[in-house]
């Protein structure tokens, strides 16, 4: 053996050991559940954290599928849903519309664990997807613009005194 082989350094090796990786046991595929359902971001209530939370929302369920982000901000269109979000008469959908009612129940659930149980109390009552985040981007948002607009009229009157 020569000086080179038993160093481990010879010419054009590089330092340290090489790991075989079987790349083709790797599952890349898009309809595989253990890929990308890792947990979605969890918001804490605070109305300073509500956009960057929501940030944070839109990149998870785009990187699940970018028609459930549609359905969030969008709804469900024609389907007939109860005071719960379920689908009335579901055995009477098309493909199509089963196909929605799954994907509806599925950003819902994303929604739901994403908040803690005293936010969703404050809008159980709430039939889409669609009017839980409409909900929730009212009181956060709405409150932040409501502070900016008391705060302008409190300059305001104070530049009047």
């Amino acid at each position: 053996m020569s000086e080179e082989d038993s160093s481990g350094a010879g010419s054009g090796s590089s330092i340290g050991a090489a790991i075989p990786l079987d790349y083709s046991s790797i599952n890349t595929s898009k309809n595989d559940r253990n890929t990308n359902h890792n947990k979605p971001p969890m918001f804490n209530g605070d109305p300073e954290m509500f956009s960057w939370w929501k940030t944070k929302m839109y990149s998870h369920i785009i990187g699940m599928d970018e028609e459930l982000w549609d359905i969030l901000e969008e709804g469900v269109g024609n389907l007939k849903l109860d005071e719960e979000g379920v689908a009335l008469d579901r055995k009477a959908h098309t493909t199509e519309q089963k196909k929605l009612c799954k994907k509806h129940h599925l950003i819902r659930g994303i929604l739901v664990a994403a908040l803690p149980h005293k936010e969703y109390l404050k809008m159980s009552d709430k039939s889409t997807t669609k009017a839980m985040f409409t909900s929730l981007c009212s009181k956060y948002e709405g409150n932040k613009k409501v502070i900016e607009a008391k705060a302008t009229m409190l300059v305001h009157q104070y530049e009047l005194f």
